[in-house]
C-alpha cells in the first residue's frame, strides 16, 4: 500500500510560480514510477509528467516543458513539481500519482495509487 499527500496549491496570476509537494509514503514505494496528473473542470486527468526514484530526470508533456520541473527527494520520500511562468490554462486539480508503465508517458489506466488532489487556479 502506498500513501500520497500533496499540498502546496493555490491561487497565482498568470506568469507566477507555485510548488506543488507530494508526501509519499509505503513499504513498496520504490517500485513505482512517480507522476503528476492534472484535471480541468469538464476535462479528462492528463498526465503532466514523470520521475523515478532511481534518478535518470523527469520527462514531461510538451504543454509544460521548459515551465515545470519534477524533482524527487529520496531522503524525504517526496515528490515536487515547481512550476513557472503559469498560464490560466494550467488551471486544474493536480494529483501526485504512483504507477507502472512501458515508458515514461503514462496513462491513467497504469496508475495504482492517487493522492488526494491539489487545486492550483491563476488567473489573467
Amino acid at each position: 500500500q502506498v500513501q500520497l499527500v500533496e499540498s502546496g496549491g493555490g491561487l497565482v496570476q498568470a506568469g507566477g510560480s507555485l510548488r506543488l509537494s507530494c508526501a509519499a509514503s509505503g513499504r513498496t514505494l520504490r517500485r513505482y514510477v512517480m507522476c503528476w496528473f492534472r484535471q480541468a473542470p469538464g476535462k479528462e486527468r492528463e498526465f503532466v509528467g514523470s520521475i523515478q526514484w532511481s534518478g535518470g530526470g523527469a520527462h514531461y508533456v510538451d504543454s509544460v516543458k521548459g515551465r515545470f520541473f519534477i524533482s524527487i527527494d529520496n531522503a524525504k520520500n517526496q515528490v515536487s513539481v515547481q512550476m513557472n511562468s503559469l498560464k490560466p490554462e494550467d488551471t486544474a486539480v493536480y494529483y501526485c500519482a504512483a504507477g507502472y508503465g512501458s515508458n515514461w508517458f503514462m496513462t491513467t489506466a497504469e496508475i495504482d495509487y492517487w493522492g488526494q488532489g491539489t487545486q492550483v487556479t491563476v488567473s489573467s
